[in-house]
């Protein structure tokens, strides 16, 4: 099934903005939290497709909602892709164990984006 309905979670409305504009201008239904807890409760209510994660957020961080929702029957299969501006090879290694499926680095590049999302639809 093609994904469509993608949810993006990150605290920078600029990041925000940046993610969606991408998005929607290659056909994708956008919808946006500016939190862990908000992404959470999002999730829950509207069943996302894909959801992009920041990881450095007030509150509960992207790897801690990650994990959350990756091991939760009812959301588990949502695949997450981890978009944040920490670029270490630890990190991504770890958002990975968290139940991410990918993990890309800001800034982000539209093409990659695009590439990540279609190769999981």
């Amino acid at each position: 099934m093609a994904i469509q309905k993608i949810l993006v979670v990150d605290d920078s409305p600029t990041e925000r903005y940046f993610l969606s504009d991408i998005l929607i201008k290659n056909g994708f239904s956008v919808s946006t939290a500016e939190s862990g807890e908000e992404a959470l409760l999002k999730v829950k209510a509207d069943r996302p497709q894909l959801i992009l994660m920041d990881v450095v957020m007030p509150g509960q961080n992207g790897f801690q909602v990650t994990r959350a929702l990756s091991r939760n029957p009812e959301t588990q299969d949502v695949p997450i892709i981890i978009c944040t501006s920490k670029g270490q090879e630890t990190d991504r290694i770890w958002g990975l164990r968290q139940g991410a499926r990918d993990y890309i680095v800001k800034p982000v590049d539209a093409q990659e984006l695009l590439a990540k999302i279609a190769a999981l639809g």
